[in-house]
């Protein structure tokens, strides 16, 4: 004989299996080593704990449905009640049978999820059918279709509902969907209307512009083309073919002119580019008034310099800025010299800063008053409270008095 904790091998061959059940046989091997026939029965057993602890990962991972699980569960415990194998029979048993709580959890978590995913597919679909409303509201002709299409593709991908909403969600989407194609036809046949009294407008403003091609007032000319050109965006297109050669004429008549102002204006800018020069070393003069020692000097130095400033005459318009920027901050450097001369004679602001002088000197010598007085009453808190108050204040009255010497 041959045994071991889980089954033995009988004196005719037999081998048994032991359970909490008692013993079973499972299966024969007469004429053979027991040892060997005991070996054989085991490796089953090992293939069947194998296929077990298989099946507890993939429904640990959650690899495999709740259905697919169960049935598995159930396939593997038939063959192990059925088994020909040695081995503890129980255990996986019980294994098997400790599988079925997560099964059920997870059931339970795919319905959740399904339920999620029916929930959120009915705000995906809400949402498509309200943005669909919006777009059939409004006016954007050009993007609404394309938008209404890339909706439709977002609807087909999304799972169905059940049928009650998902009828009524379908029936607002297709709803908006055919008021703006009825509406976007309408607009498109209204604008073909316009687009013929368009040409009308627009020859009108290429034979005027065509007639201010020889003019030399600039500025009121300037003026007028920008009108023309306002007028001919608010007329609208007018069908393709015409408004490429009404847009010609207006163009060439545009260019022509301003063509011809902008050789004048290059003249011009010889000129004012000379000024450029002579500002820009003028400049260094005015900027050598700074730094600013006695204001009422500079101020009547600076006043005969801007006289010649004045004089000059213009610049080029994108170097106005910079040099504006130079001279600004001398006048204001002057001017707040001249300001600082006003605030150091000024009288309100030095009876002011006397008053607080006197304040904080009386505010001390009380403070020192308690002090003493505590300090014979034996109170010792009381009496540093207020050396410390005194002296935080004796810091104040420092820096009043400095600025009142400001003033003098």
């Amino acid at each position: 004989m041959a045994e071991d904790s889980w089954g033995r091998v009988a004196e005719d061959g037999t081998v048994y299996v032991r359970t909490k059940d008692g013993e079973r046989a499972v299966g024969q091997w007469p004429d053979a080593d027991p040892t060997e026939a005991l070996a054989f029965y085991t490796r089953r057993y090992d293939a069947l704990a194998f296929e077990v602890e298989l099946l507890e990962q993939r429904v640990a991972a959650g690899t495999v449905s709740p259905d697919d699980a169960r049935a598995a569960v159930k396939k593997v415990t038939t063959a192990i009640d059925e088994a020909q194998a040695v081995g503890d029979l129980d255990g996986l048993r019980a294994r098997l049978e400790a599988l079925s709580p997560l099964v059920a959890q997870q059931r339970e978590k795919r319905k959740a999820e399904r339920a999620a995913k029916v929930e959120e597919a009915r705000e995906a679909k809400t949402k498509i059918a309200t943005e669909a409303e919006t777009i059939a509201a409004g006016t954007d002709w050009r993007h609404g279709v394309t938008r209404l299409r890339e909706l439709l593709d977002e609807w087909k991908a999304l799972p169905r509902l059940d049928k009650s909403s998902d009828d009524e969600l379908w029936h607002r989407f297709s709803s908006a969907r055919t008021t703006y194609t009825r509406h976007r036809k309408q607009h498109f046949a209204e604008l073909s209307s316009k687009r013929d009294e368009a040409a009308v407008v627009k020859e009108r403003l290429a034979a005027e512009a065509e007639g201010l091609v020889n003019s030399t007032d600039w500025g009121p000319t300037s003026g007028r083309f920008r009108d023309l050109m306002r007028q001919w965006k608010a007329a609208g297109p007018a069908p393709r073919e015409v408004d490429d050669k009404l847009w010609a004429r207006f163009r060439t008549a545009q260019d022509t002119f301003f063509g011809a102002r902008d050789a004048v204006q290059a003249e011009e800018n010889v000129e004012q580019q000379a000024n450029l020069q002579a500002k820009e070393e003028l400049l260094v003069e005015i900027e050598a008034i700074l730094p600013v020692e006695d204001p009422k000097a500079a101020r009547e130095q600076l006043r005969v310099l801007l006289d010649r400033w004045d004089a000059i005459g213009k610049v080029p318009r994108d170097s106005m800025r910079p040099i504006d920027a130079r001279l600004r901050a001398v006048e204001q450097a002057v001017k707040s010299a001249e300001d600082e001369v006003w605030e150091r004679s000024n009288p309100e602001a030095r009876a002011r800063a006397e008053a607080t002088v006197k304040q904080l000197e009386s505010l001390i010598s009380d403070l020192e008053a308690q002090a003493v007085k505590h300090e014979s009453a034996g109170n010792a808190k009381k009496a540093k409270d207020a050396r410390e108050a005194a002296e935080a204040r004796r810091a104040w009255l420092a820096q009043a008095q400095q600025a009142l010497t400001d003033f003098s």
